[in-house]
């Protein structure tokens, strides 16, 4: 966890670099800067700059095998969550999700179809085990 938060870091800095560079490039090449590439770029200081975050509030948590020097490949095996077995809701959840976002782009009577769909199938997903076979 560690090792992956100065990986986001360093990829922060190199993207604060590379927007200013991108920006004064567009200027000298446009005379003015180039808006969307500018901002597409700088998001992507703030998505790497989460991330890095996010690693490092969990790396304080969280100490697995991969962060420690001295050890062995077994230490690593144990059980790393707990997935659903045999949840279809998973994929309808994505699917619907996919049509929510196809949305955009085809038109928003397609949203209004998708979203119901979408809504149920997170509904049933995050309440899966609440009830039936898996309810703990």
């Amino acid at each position: 966890m560690k090792t992956n938060k100065n990986i986001f870091l360093l990829l922060t800095v190199f993207y604060v670099l590379i927007t200013a560079i991108y920006g004064y490039w567009s200027y000298l090449a446009n005379g003015k800067v180039e808006i969307i590439g500018t901002a597409a770029i700088g998001m992507l200081v703030f998505l790497s700059g989460f991330i890095a975050f996010y690693f490092g509030k969990t790396a304080k948590n969280f100490t697995g095998a991969e962060d420690l020097p001295d050890a062995n490949i077994e230490d690593g095996e144990a059980e790393s969550g707990f997935f659903a077995p045999f949840s279809w809701w998973p994929l309808a959840l994505g699917i619907s999700s996919a049509l929510c976002f196809t949305a955009l782009a085809v038109g928003w009577w397609l949203f209004v179809c998708a979203f119901p769909l979408a809504l149920v199938a997170l509904i049933g997903f995050v309440f899966e085990h609440s009830r039936g076979a898996h309810a703990h």
